[in-house]
């Protein structure tokens, strides 16, 4: 038998390496631990990314490829895509659609008076529930005194955007993604507005699309499983808004007659009769106001 007591060099050699050895592995199992945790930590951060709706960077809008990519609560039309520009045709899917109220069809779609009217209104009494037409996004929830009062925007899958408004009470949130039929309001009589009733929008691209054309208001169902819009037909309100665009008034003073009128703009008194709708007998009022072109 050896005796180690002879070699003490060899001894104090052994327990170096051994020392060594144990502390490579605790390295080694250290690092593996580290490792590991950054790997957990990372995939955490991802997952929560992923899965943070405020997170605009990473998250996918309805209809993204048709809008561009462009996603903001800023503006109710902030595309900038003129009826021109825009496809001569684009099939719309409307199977999925829940109308948002049944009532009463109190306004249509088109000119009123010195302005457009650019959707339908139902008559409601405050309090009534607000359904989604369509499956989609909430986009804009927003307030105008002026206007829309209280109102949401939601972009749908199928590609439309709906707009209701005079709201009295928001019950979703920016960013939320909505069912068809799912109860999104209640309606009101908030903003510019005479009476509690919904101001309903269809919209593509910012272009506004008459609601009479996709929806009977009547049976509260969908006129076609799919709508096809076109330039020619869907749009074919731009030359009477144009024209309304280039319209002048002339508001009446004490003693003003028609013939005067039409003398001072130099049109015709039966030319302003026709744009007012009015006959040339017609008493004018001090403080009325007249289309003279």
């Amino acid at each position: 038998m050896v005796n180690v007591s002879q070699y003490p060099n060899f001894l104090i050699l052994l327990l170096v390496l051994l020392l060594f050895s144990g502390a490579i592995n605790a390295q080694k199992f250290n690092i593996a631990l580290v490792a590991s945790s950054t790997l957990k930590d990372t995939t955490n951060i991802y997952h929560q990314m992923l899965n943070d709706n405020s997170d605009d960077l990473m998250e996918n809008h309805p209809a993204d490829d048709i809008y561009n990519n462009i996603w903001t609560s800023e503006r109710l039309n902030p595309y900038h895509f003129p009826v021109d520009s825009l496809p001569d045709s684009v099939r719309i899917d409307c199977s999925n659609f829940v109308l948002p109220i049944y009532g009463k069809v109190t306004s249509k779609f088109g000119r009123r008076r010195y302005r457009y009217h650019y959707g339908i209104d139902l008559r409601l009494n405050v309090g009534d529930s607000i359904r989604c037409a369509f499956g989609g996004k909430v986009r804009i929830i927003e307030y105008e005194p002026g206007g829309y009062g209280h109102y949401v925007v939601v972009r749908h899958d199928n590609g439309l955007e709906t707009v209701y408004a005079h709201l009295s009470q928001v019950l979703v949130n920016l960013n939320q993604y909505v069912k068809a039929g799912q109860m999104i309001a209640l309606g009101g009589n908030t903003g510019r507005s005479t009476g509690p009733h919904l101001h309903f929008e269809t919209r593509y691209l910012g272009n506004a699309i008459n609601p009479d054309y996709l929806i009977d208001f009547e049976r509260g169902t969908m006129r076609q499983l799919s709508y096809l819009i076109t330039k020619k037909n869907t749009f074919n309100y731009q030359k009477e808004l144009s024209n309304l665009q280039l319209a002048r008034y002339h508001v009446v003073h004490r003693g003003d007659t028609l013939s005067e009128i039409a003398s001072r703009y130099g049109t015709t008194v039966r030319k302003i009769c026709n744009l007012n709708r009015i006959s040339t007998k017609k008493l004018l009022k001090p403080g009325q106001k007249i289309r003279v072109k």
